[in-house]
């Protein structure tokens, strides 16, 4: 394995540290562990994009969540650049949450 395969996952791990530190406004959960984020793609320039969605299309956070994760992940040293997209495909449900989201919300 190349040092920059390492890297990459090195970087990976701590991009989903700083994703962890962002929560839901209104469910105190963060949002790696409520499933919002679908996918983080580390490139070896480290460049950085992210897949997530929204707990619904009108999420009043719309707006505002998707550019925190921007930032916090471009805060990071050695990310060269970060870009969040949005999806709604597949749309999220509770299901995508993990087990620790579901037992803080009462779930289990």
């Amino acid at each position: 394995m190349s040092d920059t395969a390492i890297d990459t996952r090195e970087l990976g791990e701590k991009i989903v540290k700083v994703i962890k530190t962002i929560y839901d406004p209104e469910i105190p959960v963060d949002i790696y562990e409520l499933g919002l984020i679908y996918d983080v793609l580390v490139n070896e320039d480290s460049d950085v994009k992210i897949l997530m969605t929204l707990t619904s299309p009108n999420c009043p956070v719309a707006e505002t969540l998707p550019v925190e994760v921007e930032e916090k992940v471009k805060s990071i040293n050695s990310v060269n650049d970060a870009e969040v997209e949005i999806t709604f495909d597949p749309p999220w449900t509770q299901d995508l949450m993990s087990e620790e989201a579901k037992l803080e919300l009462g779930m289990l």
